[in-house]
């Protein structure tokens, strides 16, 4: 990623890409923060509101183990790889993770709560869903073990983890 091929892109000489944004670590960080702030944004919406918690979080699922979301775990993948050397996009991905973490953490937290789930640990067990998500997509897009389905092994997992009778978060 270069100034130059930043201006092609959008048709603007490399010069104002960089007078708006001389660092490009921090031009990097930006954009993955405004991609992924977004992506957390709108899966909060969709499983928000008045749906129980299984409902919730089978929705989740479903949403973050779909194909249609390969790009945004690209985005992730080169985030994670690239955040090594650089500072400005780890601090970046760690402040977007932690919005992940509460966002399932606080999913999690409600359906103990509400007698639905059971679990000594929702940030345990929030962190450990994020992990497989992760690792599920990153193996999806190498396209490895690419007739497994991705949701049945994260909802499996999360009714094991949640003591959910087995099939409770399968999807009509």
């Amino acid at each position: 990623m270069t100034l130059r091929a930043i201006g092609a892109r959008v048709g603007v000489a490399p010069a104002l890409v960089a007078h708006y944004e001389p660092v490009m670590d921090e031009l990097i960080a930006a954009t993955f923060a405004a991609i992924t702030t977004a992506e957390v944004d709108d899966v909060a919406d969709l499983v928000g509101g008045e749906q129980t918690a299984t409902d919730k979080l089978r929705r989740l699922i479903a949403t973050l183990t779909e194909p249609g979301r390969d790009d945004v775990t690209v985005v992730w993948a080169d985030a994670f790889s690239m955040g090594r050397t650089n500072e400005s996009l780890a601090a970046a991905v760690r402040e977007v993770m932690d919005r992940w973490q509460q966002l399932v953490g606080d999913l999690i937290t409600g359906g103990v709560d509400s007698g639905e789930f059971r679990t000594d640990d929702a940030d345990d067990v929030a962190w450990q869903f994020l992990g497989m998500i992760d690792g599920v997509n990153s193996h999806a897009m190498v396209r490895y073990a690419d007739t497994l389905d991705r949701g049945r092994l994260v909802r499996r997992a999360m009714e094991n983890e949640l003591t959910l009778s087995r099939g409770a978060l399968h999807q009509d």
